[in-house]
């Protein structure tokens, strides 16, 4: 295992109402660089609200009551984000630990086109650099991410929902932050413009070496895509184990519960664990075949 780049130390997060809720509780994990780490669980457990934690975009009532989140920089020393003082956070957010958003598709400004929301960060965040080396690096993260540059001059309703969710990534990832923090981001996707998302995300993670924590409610997902995984319920980790030792021999009751909400297409519902995930990659498979020869 590579070397740790974020460790979370009993992370709480309270909700101050009456009576208080409990939404996340003294959770720990450590992501390691170049690491996917899948969080799954089902909705209201907690995961968005721990992820938002993390980077200290909480709203009142939320607070975080009790624990940290430490980065582990490259160079230099070990940064407790709960300490960072406003302006150092704000500078630092973007750049060393980013976020796509639930809901990341609709998070784009509709009257602004894609190469003025994608310089607004550098503008922001990287004021010595020149408008022609701006739109430059806008056009390479556009490419990067398999969108041609002539969308830069386009608005977001020009674009379809995952060249939209292409883009929210593309600035996410603008500043080669070495955390990346994906709340549902292929939710609203269909299932063949997820693959392709995934697999471009799974490219750009070794190229450019992030490392990722991946929060979804479908366990099959990450079971695809995720070195580790965690399981949460009633906002705490009740299993964390590699994807395969999650997959053929799952502990936690919740967590085996959780894999046979997805039954198979097939057979009895009991058989879902091993055969229901292999359908689902076959039918995928199967669907990029039959697109290939149509373009053949």
């Amino acid at each position: 295992m590579s070397e740790p780049v974020l460790t979370v130390e009993g992370f709480t997060v309270d909700y101050l109402v009456d009576p208080v809720v409990h939404a996340v509780r003294d959770v720990s994990f450590v992501l390691h660089r170049g690491e996917v780490l899948g969080l799954a669980g089902e909705s209201g457990c907690g995961k968005s609200t721990l992820a938002y934690g993390i980077v200290r975009l909480l709203k009142p009532p939320a607070v975080i009551s009790r624990g940290r989140a430490v980065f582990h920089p490259r160079e230099g020393e070990d940064v407790d984000w709960n300490r960072l003082p406003a302006g150092e956070l704000r500078a630092t957010r973007w750049d060393k630990i980013s976020m796509v958003f639930q809901g990341a598709m609709n998070s784009l400004n509709p009257v602004i086109s894609i190469r003025d929301q994608l310089e607004d960060i550098f503008t922001t965040h990287r004021p010595g650099m020149g408008r022609r080396e701006r739109r430059e690096r806008c056009a390479q993260l556009l490419e990067r991410v398999s969108v041609d540059r002539s969308r830069l001059s386009a608005y977001p309703h020009e674009l379809s929902g995952g060249m939209r969710q292409r883009v929210m990534i593309a600035m996410a990832m603008a500043l080669e932050p070495q955390v990346m923090i994906m709340d549902e981001p292929t939710t609203a996707l269909d299932v063949v413009v997820q693959r392709e998302i995934l697999r471009e995300l799974t490219r750009l993670r070794d190229e450019l070496g992030f490392a990722v924590i991946f929060i979804t409610h479908d366990l099959p997902l990450l079971l695809e895509i995720s070195d580790r995984i965690a399981v949460m319920r009633d906002g705490a980790v009740v299993e964390l184990a590699d994807a395969e030792t999650l997959y053929t021999r799952p502990r936690h009751d919740y967590t085996k519960r959780l894999l046979a909400s997805f039954p198979s297409l097939t057979g009895e519902r009991g058989d879902f664990i091993r055969e229901g995930l292999d359908e689902r990659l076959l039918a995928l498979d199967a669907i990029e075949a039959r697109q290939k020869e149509g373009t053949a």
